[in-house]
């Protein structure tokens, strides 16, 4: 039994240990994200903060995560850059413990900060890596990788909130410990990753990888990654809100909405990997995205119920393309699949968080109902930019081949 289930979570063709080592990794890189969030509400109420100073460290936050990832994806792909993902996590767990530690609202915000930085350190490494021990079997691989992220963001608040409760701010070292556990263990097994790293010289070409950068379909993954991430956190944020002023229900009940799309969003990212190795990434990313369009249309005209299963429908087929659009990006730019990483990763979830404070000044201005319908807009703006992606090179799950390249 227990064999039967490894195999399901890695096919043939992905090393468990690597993949393994990778997905903890990331759990740990965005438990540091998960968990700023909780860590609000309690820095208003010990230290007094006011909901702008808070919101501006969450910012703080989130643009050393999101808006450094390109840059750090440039660096790694000029140099071989492993170590960033174990210096990465540990950069944010200290970043976390020190985020409840200090008194200083200063301080409180360079913490936040320099943890953000440690997050867009592991990422862009961590995807390359991913992409390495998955070999043929990316689609899969990736999945299991993207999971490991969705689980750690779930348990920021999980783990945080009790914590802070019972030992107050000066219980974050606690939370940070996971991070900081998961950043030597990444360190340990960093000789073991390095055995998937092509060659100096060599690049290992996998089915879909284009022979030369090409920008174009670069953009339009990257511009598909970017409505994507608006719509998710256009979602997470205004559907409790819309559920309370529109439908008459309960903050728990918004809340419980988005929880369902999270949780079923974990589930389509595992689906989502499967059939694009058996099908092809490009066809998972377009058919996903078309799917999604009718379900945001759905949101302004559904009551409670209908919310829960739409919301689970729309997390379930967001889910599937999130990772693959990745890959998509890496496809597209081989000679930089760290600022591919990075740009998809970083800044277009950056933008995403961004946006979702002018689609509150729409809704102050003009109602909850019509920030839904932006969102629907959104979500079919990037079904049309998925399918102007070129068809994808080669046959799905072809072997691998190692050809030399310049080094750019």
């Amino acid at each position: 039994m227990r064999e039967r289930a490894l195999r399901a979570l890695f096919p043939a063709g992905v090393d468990r240990r690597g993949i393994a080592v990778l997905s903890t990794g990331h759990l740990a890189a965005d438990l540091f994200q998960g968990s700023v969030p909780a860590l609000l509400p309690f820095l208003i109420r010990d230290r007094g903060y006011s909901y702008a100073a808070a919101g501006t460290l969450f910012l703080m936050a989130s643009l050393g995560s999101s808006l450094l990832q390109p840059l750090l994806g440039i660096f790694a792909d000029r140099v071989r850059a492993g170590w960033l993902m174990p210096v990465g996590l540990l950069v944010a767990g200290v970043g976390l413990a020190g985020a409840g530690l200090v008194e200083s609202y200063a301080g409180t915000a360079a913490f936040l900060l320099a943890g953000g930085f440690g997050v867009a350190a592991f990422h862009p490494e961590a995807v390359r890596f991913a992409s390495h021990v998955s070999a043929t079997r990316r689609g899969s691989g990736m999945s299991v990788f993207a999971v490991g992220g969705t689980v750690g963001f779930a348990l920021g608040p999980i783990l945080m909130t009790p914590v802070v409760l019972t030992f107050g701010l000066r219980g974050t070292p606690i939370v940070a410990a996971v991070i900081l556990g998961s950043g030597l263990a990444v360190l340990a097994s960093m000789r073991y990753l390095d055995r998937f790293r092509p060659a100096k010289g060599t690049a290992t070409v996998l089915p879909g990888q284009a022979e030369r950068n090409e920008w174009r379909p670069f953009g339009l993954a990257s511009g598909a990654a970017t409505t994507r991430a608006i719509v998710g956190f256009g979602l997470q944020a205004f559907v409790p809100l819309y559920v309370i002023a529109e439908l008459a229900s309960t903050e728990a009940v918004g809340n419980a909405a988005v929880a369902t799309m999270l949780v079923t969003g974990a589930a389509g990212t595992l689906v989502g990997g499967r059939l694009a190795d058996r099908y092809g990434f490009r066809p998972v990313v377009v058919w996903s995205l078309a799917l999604s369009v009718p379900l945001a249309l759905a949101l302004p005209f559904v009551g409670v119920t209908g919310m829960f299963l739409v919301m689970g429908a729309i997390g379930f087929v967001e889910g599937m393309n999130f990772y693959p659009l990745v890959v998509i990006a890496q496809n597209a730019l081989p000679g930089y699949l760290g600022l591919a990483a990075g740009v998809v990763l970083g800044l277009a979830i950056g933008i995403g968080a961004g946006t979702v404070a002018l689609l509150g000044v729409l809704a102050d201005t003009t109602g909850l109902t019509a920030v839904l319908w932006v969102l629907v807009g959104v979500t079919a703006l990037g079904w049309l930019l998925a399918a102007r992606l070129p068809p994808e090179r080669g046959a799905v799950g072809a072997p691998v081949a190692v050809a030399t390249v310049a080094e750019e």
